[in-house]
């Protein structure tokens, strides 16, 4: 099976879990600038949410880059991807509408911990069907940001039972260390056309 499908139903429904997030987002009662101070926790979960979600999108695109087919297992792992990724925006408004409250805050870290999982899960079902020495397998290597990740988040989660902050901060980390670009499976395309 072809690739083709798989790209524009996983960015459809990013699009869609993108717009509903924003939409999750409500105008202050006045009309002042200090009336914003009663919405910047919603905005500034808001933020966080479109930066992973922009992240995951970037990084599906690259994945999927080089893939060359697509098979039942990959495409159940996609679909459980997207399923923690429509999370999202419940999660985001939440934590956001409550003003990083222990709970919701603690919530948002499973979502985005269980998202990674799934990342990985698709990773995986992609290297099991092209073979560790596809482009995917050769392109992934160690891994250290995927590493890392889960294990900040379930820090976070835990953290956030002290201090919430402390969690929303360890979630940007995670942003922040997604957001400096993963030259990984560039390289690797680069590699194979310097071969051809």
């Amino acid at each position: 099976m072809g690739k083709g499908r798989l790209e524009a139903f996983s960015d459809g429904v990013l699009a869609i879990i993108i717009t509903i997030t924003v939409l999750e987002m409500r105008a202050p009662e006045g009309a002042g600038l200090g009336d914003l101070r009663s919405v910047l926790p919603v905005f500034m979960s808001y933020v966080l949410s479109f930066l992973y979600l922009a992240i995951y999108w970037n990084n599906h695109h690259h994945m999927l880059q080089v893939t060359r087919r697509v098979n039942g297992s990959i495409l159940w792992a996609n679909l459980h991807l997207l399923f923690w990724l429509s999370l999202v925006p419940f999660v985001t408004g939440w934590m956001g509408e409550n003003h990083f409250a222990t709970i919701p805050t603690a919530l948002y870290g499973v979502v985005l911990l269980a998202a990674a999982i799934a990342y990985r899960i698709l990773q995986r079902a992609i290297i099991i069907e092209e073979g560790p020495d596809s482009l995917m397998g050769k392109a992934i290597g160690r891994d250290v940001k995927g590493n890392l990740s889960p294990l900040i988040y379930v820090v976070a989660i835990a953290s956030a039972l002290l201090s919430p902050w402390i969690a929303g901060a360890l979630y940007l980390l995670v942003a922040l260390i997604w957001l400096v670009p993963d030259r990984r499976i560039e390289r690797a395309l680069a590699a194979v056309g310097d071969e051809v």
